[in-house]
Order: structure tokens, then sequence, then C-alpha cells
């Protein structure tokens, strides 16, 4: 399996995939440019062609995450070219460092109809991809559900990427707290949950995993990640998710609390001792 964490870009591109091999993780994710940021970043390309031959090399896996500022369903003509923009330059990064996909959010609204806010989100997505032609994919993430109905099911993830212009181009990524926190996957029913994802073709489209525990009981709407092994979920619920057969190919990415020396590095040791158990089974 490709397990790893968020890692800082502080030093470049090339450096956060030289830390994700040193604390022994076959993948990683990081921030294209400052995070809290939706300016276009002049990137240095060597540095990140660099970060695609190492992990190549080391068969190392990296997905990349959009700015928090980053909306799917913006408030202002102002606010969607500058999203549009910033989203397509995530792409042309995450691309030169041979990355999966750049996660993205579902996006959210509270001032208009949730109908009317599906039609702009589609359409923002056609804005960004319309001209895009590298392999890097745009990923959706599902919601926590906090403040917010949208995003929580598989069938709004499916169906938005439908309605685009460019399926081709969209794929997903799986939250597990923010599927814990949202009432869409209690711990237990895993099972029925992949049914129900291979029926609308969600799985054939998943391509990361943010591998988080949850802070709060199941379908609290609280977007609060805990470590993995201090979380609700239980190591028996998560072995269970972990004993699916296609999740092996799927980057596993830790977006755990990091207030601990080495946590992420010993989370990785954990969950790679839980898939060896697995495998046993």
């Amino acid at each position: 399996m490709y397990v790893g964490s968020h890692i800082s870009i502080r030093n470049g591109y090339f450096s956060a995939a030289k830390t994700a091999h040193s604390i022994g993780a076959s993948a990683f994710q990081y921030f294209p440019k400052n995070p809290r940021s939706l300016k276009v970043k002049n990137f240095d390309i060597d540095d990140a062609k660099q970060c695609a031959q190492f992990c190549m090399k080391h068969d190392i896996r990296s997905i990349a995450h959009t700015p928090y500022p980053t909306k799917l369903i913006p408030e202002t003509k102002d606010e969607e070219e500058l999203i549009v923009a910033s989203v397509k330059n995530d792409l042309e990064i995450a691309e030169a460092c041979n990355s999966v996909g750049i996660v993205v959010h579902f996006g959210t609204t509270k001032k208009l109809e949730p109908l009317e806010g599906y039609q702009k989100m589609i359409k923002m997505l056609d804005q960004i991809l319309i001209n895009w032609e590298g392999s890097t994919l745009l990923l959706i993430e599902n919601n926590a559900g906090a403040g917010t109905e949208m995003g929580l099911t598989f069938e709004e993830m499916v169906q938005i990427r439908n309605l685009s212009d460019y399926p081709e181009k969209i794929g997903f990524c799986f939250d597990t707290c923010h599927a814990f926190a949202s009432g869409l996957w209690d711990g237990d029913n895993w099972k029925d949950l992949l049914v129900r994802g291979m029926e609308l073709d969600y799985f054939a489209h998943l391509k990361a995993i943010h591998f988080n525990n949850s802070k709060y009981p199941y379908a609290s709407r609280k977007d609060r990640h805990a470590s993995i092994i201090n979380g609700h979920i239980t190591k028996e619920q998560w072995q269970d998710f972990l004993s699916t057969p296609f999740i092996k190919e799927i980057p596993l990415i830790l977006e755990t609390p990091n207030d601990e020396p080495n946590i992420h590095e010993n989370e990785i040791q954990f969950i790679k001792k839980w898939i060896s158990t697995v495998k046993k089974d």
C-alpha cells in the first residue's frame, strides 16, 4: 500500500519528496503554494521535475491539495476568476511533480439554493478544466457536513462528475473523518458502502484517501481530525476498511495532528503493521 502524510514544501517539492521517503512514507500530500493564498505562483520547474524523478525512482505517490480559500461555488465574479486561475496553476505544479491529482473540497453555499449551487459548481469545474491537457486529475473531496448538506454522499460526487463536460479529468478523494462525521460511514457499514459505491461507479474514480480519525462521535458534523489510534474509529474498523482489495493501489494520506515529535512517522509504522495483519487474515 501507499501510505504517507502531508509534507511541507518550505524547502521545495524535491525536499518534500525526500522528507516523505526519510520517514518511511510511500506517499505524501503537499500544498503546491501558500495554503492561505490564491495568488498564482511562478514555481521552480526544475525542482518540481526533481521531485517527480525521485518519486518515480522510489515508487512514491504524491497528491497535491488546493489552498484553503479555494471554493468551487464562489460568491463573486472576481472571486471566481481568482479561483479558476489559482486551480489551473495548482494543476500545472502538480503535473510537473507527476502527482496523481490535486484535491479540492466539494462546493458549499449558504446564499444559493442547492440546485443553483450545484450548477455553479459544474460551471466552475468546466472553466478550470476546459483547456487542461495534463494527466493530473482534479479530485473532489467529500465534506464533513459542518454547516452544510452539500457534498456528503457518493451520489453527489458521481452526479457532479457525470454532469461536467470533462468527467475524464475528474476523480475523487475520500476523507474518512469527513465520512464518519457526516453520517455516511459509521465504522461498521463499510461493506454496504462498498456495494453502493460500486453500483454508482464511485470507486472506479477514487484516486486518494485522506486517512483521518475523528475527535468527535459518528454523525457529529464536526470536522476535527484525530490521530489514527486515538479517535472514535476503532482499530477493528480500520482493519475492515484496509482489507478492501483496491485500496492497496490508492495513496492513504494522514492529515492527523502533528503536535508530537515523529507522530506521523509512528502512525505510518502503525498502519503498516495493521496492513500486515490484514494480509495474514
